[in-house]
């Protein structure tokens, strides 16, 4: 569990946590234990998608995949107790009141459940070798991965007390950099090489998978991905919210960055 957990990795969604906790004036402790309960998540995803029945890859975060390291069912029972970890995390015995507590587990198991992160990835692994149109594969990567990333900003959100229409605000924001980050995966899959990714490259081409690039391609995904971190942006402008200096920043980094 900690060799899938610590080390590298952009721990994005722990920091949307806390800089839309920032944002909202939330329970410091609240959205430390949401922001370990997504990334603990997170990981439990990665080593399960890595195995042999799903994805078959032997490099993430710049290191043998977990079933590489330590073989199938380690990998398997560690992504199992991850799962669990992160709903203990937000149970404390004290310290969060049982309906933040509540609300908490109810946001991140519906991002990772049939809706959302699991779904994705079962319309993923269907859908090799079929062709997508825009639609459908927006979806899927809203499922897969742009839920999730939603959720994070939520479970920060749920940190404080704002406005619905504040909320409703993040919720959009959360939408356009969950899908954007997944369009600007698919551009580096295909831009970058195996050492920068810290996973390997070219491997939704060789899986035959479909992607925004196949789909859309380069230059048309490149520019769908800046169109939706405009859409983030006036989400955050919309929302009412003094101090999104944080989210604004993650935004860009969503769109700019190179693995």
């Amino acid at each position: 569990m900690r060799y899938a957990v610590l080390g590298a990795g952009k721990r994005l969604r722990p920091l949307l946590v806390l800089a839309a906790a920032e944002a909202v004036g939330g329970q410091r402790e609240a959205a430390l234990r949401a922001a370990c309960a997504v990334e603990l998540i997170h990981a439990y995803s990665l080593a399960h998608d890595d195995m042999p029945c799903m994805d078959n890859d032997v490099l993430r975060r710049g290191k043998p995949t977990l079933h590489v390291q330590y073989g199938e069912a380690q990998a398997m029972l560690a992504g199992d107790a991850m799962q669990a970890l992160a709903f203990d995390v937000l149970t404390p015995d004290e310290g969060l009141a049982p309906a933040l507590q509540a609300k908490l587990c109810r946001l991140l198991a519906r991002a990772s459940g049939y809706d959302g992160m699991a779904g994705g990835q079962a319309i993923d692994l269907a859908s090799i070798g079929k062709p997508l149109d825009e639609a459908a594969l927006r979806d899927m990567h809203r499922r897969k991965t742009g839920v999730l990333l939603q959720a994070s900003v939520l479970m920060g959100a749920a940190s404080g007390d704002l406005p619905a229409a504040a909320w409703e605000a993040l919720s959009r924001y959360g939408a356009a950099i969950g899908l954007a980050f997944q369009v600007v995966d698919d551009i580096l899959d295909v831009t970058q090489d195996s050492d920068v990714l810290g996973k390997t490259a070219g491997k939704d081409q060789d899986n035959n998978k479909p992607t925004y690039v196949s789909v859309l391609g380069l230059e048309p995904a490149r520019a769908y991905a800046l169109r939706l971190r405009d859409e983030a942006h006036q989400a955050l402008a919309a929302s009412g919210l003094a101090d999104t200096a944080w989210l604004s920043l993650l935004a860009d980094k969503v769109v700019e960055r190179d693995n």
